[in-house]
């Protein structure tokens, strides 16, 4: 068991969500499903309770909880890519099953757990600083899902 694992809390379908991921992303795996010992606040003996997975290497925990808590950008995923193919194959992934956009290269799955799609070359142009990344950080700011080529012409002062 890992040290630190990141928990997320879904209504009902914390398996499906793992097994969602466990489609997309490499080097990930839904280890475990346990099932509820009893009668919980949300749901019965038998159910799905907790479902052990890894999303990129990271250890996560789903729990079936109910609908007393909701997903907000407050907690994302961010997925490094190493070019626009990638990304787009993670973007549309998430957003064509059930996902929804949003802006600077933010998306939020089916489940409403965010994720920021990031290419490496826009994470790089914004560690360069001044005015590579003023320039980068104002093309970002105009894009929904990240354009891989207009971040490397910004980069550039093109």
């Amino acid at each position: 068991m890992a040290k630190n694992t990141i928990c997320i809390w879904y209504d009902k379908d914390a398996e499906a969500a793992a097994r969602f991921y466990c489609e997309v992303f490499p080097n990930s795996a839904v280890t475990a499903v346990h099932r509820a010992p009893g009668d919980y606040p949300s749901g019965k003996k038998g159910d799905v309770l907790t479902v052990e997975f890894t999303v990129c290497g990271i250890p996560c925990l789903g729990l079936n909880g109910g609908n007393a808590f909701k997903q907000t950008e407050a907690f994302s995923f961010q997925i490094a890519t190493d070019n626009q193919e990638e990304t787009d194959r993670y973007w549309n992934a998430i957003v064509g099953n059930g996902g929804k956009e949003s802006d600077c290269g933010w998306c939020k799955d089916k489940w409403g757990v965010s994720w920021q799609i990031t290419p490496k070359t826009l994470t790089e142009a914004m560690a360069a600083g001044g005015a590579e990344a003023q320039r980068v950080f104002a093309a970002m700011m105009t894009m929904q899902k990240i354009d891989v080529a207009k971040i490397d012409a910004a980069r550039k002062g093109s």
